[in-house]
């Protein structure tokens, strides 16, 4: 599985990360977490609200930064 995170590298990204981190920790999961920080790369993503996060390049999160339990169900759902 492949999680990216995508945004200019405010705290809200850095906190999304951290709990995406946290989160797949928490459920056993391993991840390959990148973070992308170039707006043209994410923007050809999809992505147009930041923090983002996508799970095997599919957005599942966009515009705010989610909590661990809120990444877990995410997670669980891409499972």
């Amino acid at each position: 599985m492949k999680i990216t995170v995508a945004g200019p590298g405010c705290p809200r990204c850095k906190q999304t990360k951290e709990n995406l981190i946290k989160a797949c920790k928490e459920l056993g999961i391993e991840a390959e977490i990148v973070f992308i920080n170039n707006v043209f790369e994410y923007m050809k993503m999809g992505v147009r609200t930041t923090p983002a996060v996508l799970i095997d390049n599919k957005i599942v999160v966009s515009g705010f930064s989610p909590s661990v339990s809120q990444l877990k169900k995410f997670l669980s759902t891409e499972l």
